[in-house]
């Protein structure tokens, strides 16, 4: 019998697959557990138009991150941080004053997991720092430092 998985079923395969098991292995586990349907004309059409509408959305998304890395790119930040004496700094620049900074001087909100700093920012002057907006999608953010 044919199946079409709903779930992600360890031995069988992941969700969306067309798989072929027994009819008692159907009937008495996959069917009454809804780990999958029953493949018929109705339920494969409504599987692609599911696959279909999934890419749609995922395109979108997409385009929206990409829209969104290229006016990211085009702008800059300013950041505040005390120095002392030699101009030395008080503490560092974190991704969570980053985010803040973006939303109140550019408008976009920005998760502070996104921006990806290998370490906080000690140091006076502007810096690159990437921003992954999405799995395919990463923007340089310049960021300018300067004393309080």
């Amino acid at each position: 019998m044919k199946i079409i998985l709903l779930e992600d079923v360890k031995s069988l395969g992941k969700k969306g697959e067309i798989v072929n098991v027994s009819d008692g292995y159907a009937r008495n586990f996959v069917l009454p557990k809804k780990l999958g349907l029953e493949a018929t004309g109705k339920n494969l059409n409504d599987l692609k138009l599911q696959k279909a509408n999934e890419e749609k959305v995922a395109k979108q998304i997409l385009d929206e991150a990409k829209e969104l890395a290229t006016k990211v790119e085009a702008g800059k930040v300013e950041v505040k941080i005390k120095v002392g004496e030699g101009g030395r700094t008080f503490g560092s620049v974190s991704t969570k004053e980053i985010a803040i900074a973006v939303k109140e001087q550019m408008g976009y909100d920005i998760d502070k997991k996104k921006i990806q700093l290998k370490d906080a920012i000690k140091t006076l002057g502007t810096h690159m720092v990437p921003v992954k907006l999405h799995q395919k999608v990463t923007a340089e953010l310049k960021v300018i430092v300067t004393e309080e």
